[in-house]
């Protein structure tokens, strides 16, 4: 079966969509959708994991039964580089669920989970109260409609555009 130049082939792509959408099924239960024995299918997921492509297998927990049903997503603009030792150091706090560096007409961008108004007013004094902080522009989100791991798919058209970019 060919590989693309991620060495990956069809059955790999859907045996890592089948296991980012429920990583508790038997190795037998994949095998039948995928057209592999068990050892096969373990073989493979061993593979995964050695080569870092499974970072982890953990439990999606429901926002709103732990308490933070507000999800917010926050520009942060600063002076200079964004990622300081304290920005870094809100990967402590629970509630900021991912801290990424991005551009445009802000530096970083946080992902949190908090459980009030007053929480998000109190992570937004947090946040101005670091050095170099200049200002922040808050999101809320209202409704959820998609959200989910990396997936390992890849859209047609996405792959013909970039190799013609290329």
């Amino acid at each position: 079966m060919p590989k693309d130049i991620h060495d990956l082939d069809a059955i790999d792509r859907k045996l890592l969509g089948l296991l980012t959408t429920d990583a508790e099924q038997s190795y037998a239960a994949l095998g039948e959708q995928v057209g592999l024995s068990p050892p096969a299918v373990h073989e493979r997921v061993k593979r995964y994991k050695a080569s870092g492509r499974i970072k982890g297998v953990v439990a999606a927990l429901a926002p709103s039964m732990t308490g933070k049903p507000l999800l917010a997503f926050i520009h942060v603009d600063t002076t200079g580089w964004g990622k300081s030792e304290a920005m870094m150091g809100l990967r402590d706090l629970p509630e900021v669920e991912e801290i990424h560096s991005v551009t445009g007409d802000t530096c970083m961008l946080l992902k949190a989970r908090l459980e009030s108004t007053q929480a998000m007013e109190g992570l937004l004094a947090r946040l101005y109260d670091m050095p170099g902080v200049k200002s922040t522009k808050s999101y809320v989100a209202l409704s959820t409609y998609l959200e989910r791991p990396a997936q390992p798919g890849i859209t047609a058209d996405l792959r013909a555009s970039a190799e013609n970019l290329g």
